[in-house]
């Protein structure tokens, strides 16, 4: 199952790059990632790592596969146990400012939509999603980038 999810900020591109881009700073834009260890203090292709999540001690090991700086641009595989999925981030400036990102997640589906579900309930505490897809607007500090998150199934 492939799957898209995408969200519009404030913060600027290269804020946003560098949140993506130093593993140290995910648990920061990312409520479900408890801790990261990693191999390399900015991301790069062949660096490997185990993100841990909300479940202790339980963590899924991942390794760069693409990274473009000057697309910004990156792609990991990441495996926990028997269970492999394919994760490709996109960002690019938005016109009149903040940044636009898409998360393309790639794997069997009960694993994609549990991701999914990892990323988007966070935002949307107490909110009702629409009927057709999902979208969600989300009031958020001036440097987050996540104050509207779509999500839809191609």
């Amino acid at each position: 199952m492939r799957l898209t999810l995408r969200a519009d900020g404030a913060a600027d591109l290269d804020l946003v790059w560098q949140r993506y881009s130093v593993p140290e700073l995910w648990t920061t834009w990312a409520p479900q990632i408890r801790r990261v260890e990693c191999s390399a203090e900015r991301l790069a292709v062949g660096v490997t790592g185990t993100v841990f999540g909300v479940i202790p001690n339980i963590g899924a090991g991942f390794e760069v596969v693409e990274y473009d700086e000057e697309h910004h641009r990156w792609s990991w595989d990441v495996v926990a146990g028997p269970v492999r999925m394919h994760l490709d981030h996109r960002s690019e400036a938005r016109i009149g400012g903040g940044t636009s990102t898409a998360l393309e997640v790639e794997g069997p589906a009960a694993a994609v939509m549990t991701a999914a579900v990892s990323l988007v309930l966070p935002l949307t505490a107490g909110r009702s999603p629409a009927k057709k897809g999902m979208s969600i607007e989300r009031k958020a500090p001036k440097d987050r980038a996540s104050l509207k998150v779509a999500l839809r199934r191609p």
